[in-house]
């Protein structure tokens, strides 16, 4: 079975105000995945100041590895505005990356994005940090647009957001999660219930997660095995199945 971890930060950032914006060593971490059954990661910047410089950062990861890993566009919607575009283009048809990455922590997800999105057929993970509402407006304008919505919502821990998300994941088709950093595991019980396998992509948010930690949530779902091979990699590829790039494992 392949298993595919869709949610892990790679490179150098900027901001020395933690390890989020500092610096995320894979070595370790990929050790880690490969003793834990992982073979592929999806693989975006830490937060920087420069997303064009970090996500040239990440092409060099990738392209080092293709076998190994996917990449993911990170972007600023406000610092970014007006070469958001140019920059997902750069990153789809020469870096061959396969999805957009977006944190409310920089700024709202914005209508430049997600046209970008839809121009190349690939999906947004978005963090929105508990702000739930937002999801509802993008998952309802940008219909033919797939959302990756990480920690079922958010990575606080705010019991009250991911409550409410989960309402938007089994009501919105292009609504998905992943369970990176979910630590209250009947909310992530009730997102298999009620959304059911297909809404649900495995993630770790590394490489400052143990992967084997958040892969044994999955297994403790006790889900049959075709449920299993979709949350664990079968949702990724179908996320990222109509991208045009580089990588040759589409």
């Amino acid at each position: 079975m392949l298993i595919i971890d869709c949610h892990c930060h790679a490179g150098e950032g900027d901001g020395l105000t933690g390890p989020w914006d500092t610096r995320a060593p894979l070595k370790k971490f990929m050790q880690w995945s490969t003793e834990a059954g992982i073979q592929k990661t999806v693989l975006f910047a830490a937060f920087h100041t420069d997303y064009a410089k970090a996500n040239a950062q990440t092409a060099q990861i990738v392209g080092r590895y293709p076998a190994r890993f996917y990449g993911f566009a990170f972007v600023h919607a406000e610092r970014d505005r007006g070469r958001i575009h140019s920059m997902v283009q750069t990153a789809v048809e020469e870096y061959g990356f396969c999805g957009i990455k977006v944190h409310r922590h920089d700024a709202r997800i914005s209508r430049e994005i997600c046209t970008a999105a839809r121009t190349f057929n690939i999906p947004v993970l978005y963090d929105p940090t508990g702000e739930t509402s937002t999801i509802e407006l993008i998952a309802t304008e940008y219909r033919d647009v797939n959302f990756i919505i990480p920690h079922l919502s958010s990575f606080a821990d705010d019991w009250r957001a991911q409550l409410a998300f989960l309402d938007l994941l089994a009501r919105h088709p292009n609504v998905y999660t992943d369970t990176s950093g979910v630590r209250r595991f009947d909310l992530l019980e009730m997102a298999y219930q009620r959304a059911g396998a297909s809404k649900i992509l495995f993630g770790t948010d590394g490489p400052w997660l143990h992967p084997a930690v958040e892969i044994a949530k999955i297994y403790a779902l006790k889900a049959p095995q075709e449920d299993l091979q979709l949350m664990l990699g079968e949702n990724f590829l179908k996320l990222t199945s109509k991208v045009k790039t580089k990588q040759s494992a589409y």
